[in-house]
């Protein structure tokens, strides 16, 4: 499982000209999976992701988590995290897990990030066409992969 992690001041995202998910101050979560991943791996995303110090403390130093700081987070699937382009110009999507397998995955990551945090996690639609805006704050921008967990 790979996730790009946005610390945002805010972000939603968009599916058939209709705002399907928003959020305020907090996280944007761009989510990929592949076959191989379980729930031990988005157990994992999703509790480093809850207890990431990525968040300013009072003396401005990144020392606080989104659970600290009552910040809210807001997942999108993104089968491309797992693009290969190692060979000619054309992406290929061989790593990432078919839809039958992904969408059930990430529904999982979705209610176990909302089992972290205690409330509601927002989405985008799974295999929609989506449009997602967000304020990058910092900016900053982390990419976990579940395969490099020690």
């Amino acid at each position: 499982m790979r996730v790009v992690v946005q610390r945002v001041a805010s972000a939603s995202v968009e599916a058939d000209a209709k705002v399907v998910g928003a959020i305020g101050p907090g996280l944007l979560v761009l989510a990929g999976f592949e076959e191989a991943d379980d729930g031990e791996d988005l157990a994992w995303v999703s509790g480093k992701l809850s207890r990431l110090r990525i968040f300013d403390d009072e003396a401005g130093v990144m020392n606080r988590s989104i659970v600290d700081v009552g910040g809210e987070i807001l997942a999108v699937s993104q089968f491309t995290l797992f693009a290969s382009v190692r060979k000619g110009n054309r992406p290929s999507w061989n790593r990432a897990a078919a839809p039958d397998i992904a969408q059930p995955l990430f529904g999982r990551f979705v209610r176990q990030l909302e089992t972290d945090l205690g409330r509601s996690v927002p989405t985008g639609v799974f295999g929609a066409e989506m449009l997602v805006r967000l304020v990058n704050d910092g900016p900053v921008t982390l990419f976990i992969d579940s395969a490099d967990r020690a």
